[in-house]
């Protein structure tokens, strides 16, 4: 009997291959994730996430489940989940950045809730920098969404410069002020492992997906800054992984998941800490 993926990890990791800095060719990519998509892990994984420069893009068979990322205009975006639509694919998300840091996420916003309005089908996520403007965006968000507009907060958690990287109390407060607002949201960049470590070649300390997940549930139940700050900040799994684990058989709160190069990273280091079973039993 094939072993399934707890409930608590279902489509946390979408398949970020086409991404940069990728350099995998598409059709190596279709390839890797049609096979992911039919293995017995396949309910760890979310959609294969597609730059909207890739619009010409074959992606079939046909049903393929993606995500569009934005690179371009926002302005833009209707016309490529069309020509993705009718190509066959199953696009029911759109991410796209709302302004740079230090500027004002405001017109980026208004500008998601108009395709969000347009689009009514679709799950838009609006990426809003981790810096000035942020609580303002985030009262937005929520008034759009009490308007019915599926739409939601997405925040970039690494990078190419230390300052990219919020500290664990940074972030906690970033979740609490979400789950104050009632508002799912989606992380990116470098979640690559389980546990919070520093890469040796950048120095850069990297938060932990699996941090993340427990922070996210110590929010949910009402845990301070603090308390949720404490989970992100934890380097060893003892304090992670039994928390993670009296809650596998429940739907992941709060937080919708990343994206990561190689989706088998991450289910390999969850195998490792025994969250989930590898192979068949």
């Amino acid at each position: 009997m094939s072993t399934l993926v707890p409930p608590l990890f279902a489509g946390l990791v979408d398949d970020a291959s086409l991404l940069p800095p990728g350099i995998i060719g598409t059709s190596e990519a279709l390839a890797a994730h049609t096979k992911h998509r039919d293995s017995w892990y396949s309910g760890l994984i979310g959609a294969l996430l597609v730059p909207s420069s890739l619009v010409k893009l074959d992606l079939s068979p046909r049903g393929l489940a993606v995500g569009v990322v934005n690179d371009a205009a926002i302005g833009a975006l209707p016309a490529v989940v069309a020509k993705l639509r009718a190509a066959g694919s199953d696009v029911a998300r759109v991410e796209a950045a709302v302004a740079r840091r230090g500027e004002d996420p405001q017109p980026g916003l208004s500008a998601l809730g108009a395709l969000a309005v347009e689009t009514p089908d679709l799950d838009v996520y609006a990426e809003i920098p981790l810096s000035w403007g942020l609580l303002a965006g985030l009262d937005t968000v929520a008034a759009q969404r009490a308007d019915g507009l599926r739409i939601a907060p997405k925040f970039r958690v690494g990078g190419l410069a230390s300052e990219l990287f919020p500290t664990p109390v940074e972030l906690a407060a970033v979740i609490c002020a979400c789950r104050d607002r009632n508002l799912p949201f989606k992380l990116a960049a470098g979640l690559r492992h389980a546990l919070r470590h520093t890469d040796p070649e950048t120095g850069f300390t990297h938060h932990g997906f699996l941090n993340v997940l427990v922070a996210s549930a110590a929010a949910s139940d009402g845990g301070e800054v603090a308390e949720v700050a404490e989970a992100l900040a934890a380097t060893h799994p003892v304090p992670l992984v039994e928390p993670a684990r009296s809650r596998r058989s429940e739907p992941r709160p709060l937080w919708v998941g990343f994206g990561a190069f190689n989706v088998l990273e991450p289910l390999t280091e969850l195998i490792r800490l025994g969250l989930i079973n590898g192979g068949y039993e």
